[in-house]
């Protein structure tokens, strides 16, 4: 297929576990309070799975609604691609289960890890994937069962995560579509944001365990000056390469990670707060889900209509970031 062919977005779907863990339930777990969490991070409340609840359940039911949406049988999906740093399992994928239980027995799977700009990182991969001819369609998923890396017991940690799935169907549009991409990665800074137990560097073991490394570890202050500069520079690029201007943005989309790093984002952009769409209150930072999730809720509550250009940008652990701008297609 040629690259003048226009790919683009045309079936959403998301799902959340029913649980809610608010604020005022932290409070009985840590040393912390809703003002403190309120204030520093903007969240207050997330969605928590049952315990023992794999990220490839989550993930099915998004991808449910999101193939439902586009009307795509699984029988005619081509090729499964799952963003998530909590796989149900190091192998197989959890895309492999995906596919099994959406019995899509056509399609190629396989996961990415790139964090919180996973989804991001999908949805190019996807594009590239159509763009060539290899594949006519593609179902891209952010997902993530965060709580279950999420160390109950570090107060600047628990309070920030939780749990949900988003899905994208990705096709060929008649018009719009995904008009600029830009992806970028720095492993010097890995050990900004990372959980150090359980690969092939610190193998599961009672001294892994006591030493708690199969939790969520992050350098809370780095991570903010970085977030805000680098998630202002990918908007920045995509924009520019797909030639508008910010007048012309009609929503930023960007990862949920922290109230504060948003507005700082929005305003070094130079956009309203009206061109920037929000939910982590509710949610928290679900890593590789938030942004579609973001998405899923602003098409939902019609903030993006056909033709609008929308912009997605997301930072993530690595560190890796990535961003796209999208004219809306439906």
């Amino acid at each position: 297929m040629s690259k003048s062919k226009k790919i683009g977005i045309t079936g959403l779907g998301m799902y959340v576990p029913k649980k809610v863990l608010a604020n005022k339930d932290l409070e009985k777990m840590v040393d912390t309070s809703d003002e403190w969490i309120t204030t520093r991070t903007g969240i207050k409340k997330r969605r928590i799975v049952k315990p023992g609840t794999p990220s490839s359940v989550l993930a099915v039911e998004a991808a449910k609604r999101a193939l439902s949406q586009a009307k795509i049988k699984p029988e005619d999906l081509e090729v499964i691609i799952v963003a998530t740093v909590t796989p149900d399992m190091p192998f197989p994928s959890t895309a492999c289960f995906v596919q099994s239980k959406l019995k899509a027995k056509n399609a190629a799977a396989f996961d990415i890890g790139a964090a919180c700009s996973g989804f991001i990182y999908g949805l190019v991969i996807a594009k590239q994937f159509i763009e060539t001819g290899l594949y006519k369609n593609a179902l891209v998923i952010g997902v993530e069962v965060l709580t279950s890396i999420t160390d109950w017991t570090d107060r600047n940690t628990c309070v920030l995560f939780g749990d949900g799935a988003g899905a994208a169907v990705v096709e060929p549009v008649a018009s719009g579509g995904i008009i600029s991409t830009y992806l970028g990665a720095d492993g010097n800074l890995a050990n900004l944001l990372y959980m150090p137990g359980g690969g092939s560097r610190h193998p599961a073991s009672s001294q892994t365990v006591n030493k708690r490394m199969h939790y969520i570890k992050m350098s809370g202050s780095e991570v903010f000056k970085f977030a805000v500069r680098i998630m202002t520079d990918a908007a920045t690029r995509a924009v520019c390469d797909a030639h508008i201007a910010c007048p012309d943005i009609k929503l930023l989309i960007p990862h949920q990670a922290n109230m504060r790093i948003i507005d700082s984002v929005r305003k070094r952009i130079g956009l309203k707060p009206e061109q920037v769409f929000l939910n982590v209150a509710k949610y928290g930072n679900v890593s590789a889900a938030s942004t579609i999730m973001a998405l899923c809720e602003a098409v939902e509550e019609k903030r993006v209509k056909k033709n609008d250009y929308i912009v997605l940008v997301a930072f993530g652990g690595g560190f890796t970031w990535g961003s796209c701008v999208i004219k809306w297609s439906y």
